[in-house]
């Protein structure tokens, strides 16, 4: 049975407009100049309104190659709804104005066997952004090549965690200044600059302590997470690096606020595979 998501947040957050969509998106995508690497295995992305970030996340997607790609597990935070547990979509099909995709229902249904998933209603479903804003970029970087979707919402895999997220009185009330970085938005670059170069690492316990320590409030850290640990038993040797890091305004002021967005691309790392070799 079909169970149609709709593409709830376009019209708001991006346009609905299928011939201005794709205008947008090849205009970014060809400002980032990139070389599409068939090494890439994974990106980070950021999911604000394409007029904030959409440019950033064209970094990380312009960057892949869908040619030997059949499936992709999108991971996205939860910003509207708690469980305990990973969320998968009840959804057939994501729509999106410029292209719909598949679920694979096959793997859904393996992932729901293994008891460690939940599910989300199609309301919670649409109402949750974090993952609608890559689908119009993931439509237009495979056109027509994607035939197996999977959409997993990744929430919180522990309590610790899940108190300590909804601990916040306001989710965007975190404020950092160092000093010796000089103006604000200064420290603040600096600060994100570090979660990225511990992320760059691949170690999920430097990145955990780098949370714990500065209460950075990145939006997308547990689904970050889960791929670092899958790094750790990866067979392939995967390497993490950070392309593009972009500010939504530049505070200068207490009272100022600002969004960090960054885009990263997780390749096959060739010097890795050559030590194996020897």
């Amino acid at each position: 049975m079909e169970c149609v998501r709709r593409a709830a947040h376009a019209g708001s957050w991006y346009t609905n407009n299928a011939r201005k969509l794709e205008e947008e998106l090849d205009g970014w995508l060809g400002a980032a100049g990139l070389t599409k690497s068939p090494d890439v295995r994974a990106v980070i992305a950021p999911h604000a309104g394409y007029s904030y970030s959409g440019r950033c996340a064209a970094y990380a997607f312009g960057s892949i190659d869908p040619t030997n790609i059949s499936r992709v597990f999108l991971l996205g935070p939860s910003h509207h709804y708690y469980t305990p547990k990973c969320a998968l979509t009840r959804a057939t099909v994501y729509c999106t104005p410029i292209g719909d995709l598949p679920v694979d229902q096959e793997v859904i249904e393996e992932l729901s066997a293994t008891g460690q998933f939940g599910y989300m209603d199609l309301s919670v479903d649409e109402a949750e952004h974090s993952m609608e804003m890559h689908l119009p970029y993931l439509s237009k970087v495979f056109q027509g090549l994607l035939s197996l979707g999977i959409p997993v919402l990744y929430i919180f895999y522990h309590e610790e965690v899940a108190k300590w997220y909804y601990g916040w009185k306001y989710m965007f009330s975190y404020t950092y200044y160092d000093k010796k970085h000089g103006a604000i938005h200064k420290s603040i670059e600096a600060l994100d600059r570090m979660g990225m170069e511990i992320i760059e690492t691949g170690d999920p316990d430097a990145f955990k302590a780098y949370l714990r320590e500065y209460e950075n409030t990145i939006c997308g850290r547990h689904p970050i997470s889960v791929f670092l640990h899958m790094l750790k038993h990866c067979s392939t040797k995967i390497k993490i690096g950070f392309v593009r890091y972009e500010q939504s305004s530049q505070c200068k002021s207490m009272r100022d606020s600002s969004v960090s967005y960054a885009s990263a691309a997780a390749k096959v790392d060739a010097s890795g595979e050559e030590e194996k070799k020897d």
